[in-house]
């Protein structure tokens, strides 16, 4: 009786052993920053942002130096105006600077935007390799290392830009 509970006894252990071998999962990290900003398309989105960017600041250089001369013409032929005119050249000031306020800020969010539909595909196809590496390597979680405070798993960026070709 006393074989057959020692048995049993071995039995529980064994099961719950394995049991808690095999909950454990297999965690891995990478820096997907890292790789996003090592793709090749990333390096053309980039620049194709970088060509918009630099249009919008010559439109608003081109604005900016327009205002700047009829504000300098305003001021010259003040003294030559009467005060409804000259107060009507100053509201026609304060106009066009509004106006570049706006257009400055319908860039900027058209930068934003613009930005964000050239990196969502970017990024989809960095997570799709994530995922294609993880399951091969047999990887139950990766996470982003930028995250991470301590990262003792493996590191995948290596496999990953491999199976990227980059």
């Amino acid at each position: 009786m006393k074989h057959v509970k020692s048995l049993l006894l071995a039995a529980i252990l064994f099961v719950s052993t394995s049991a808690f071998v095999q909950a454990q999962s297999k965690v891995a990290h990478i820096n997907t920053q890292e790789l996003i900003e090592a793709m090749p398309e990333m390096k053309s989105a980039r620049a194709e942002l970088e060509k918009l960017a630099k249009t919008y600041e010559a439109d608003l250089q081109t604005m900016t130096t327009e205002i700047q001369t009829k504000a300098k013409q305003y001021d010259a032929e003040a003294s030559t105006k009467t005060q409804e005119e000259n107060g009507k050249r100053m509201q026609e000031i304060q106009e066009m600077e509004q106006s570049i306020r706006q257009y400055n800020s319908t860039a900027q969010q058209d930068l934003a935007k613009k930005e964000s539909e050239l990196i969502k595909p970017i990024r989809e196809k960095a997570l799709a390799a994530i995922n294609k590496v993880a399951s091969t390597l047999g990887f139950d979680y990766v996470l982003d290392k930028s995250t991470l405070i301590v990262a003792q798993g493996k590191d995948i960026l290596a496999e990953v830009k491999k199976e990227l070709q980059i």
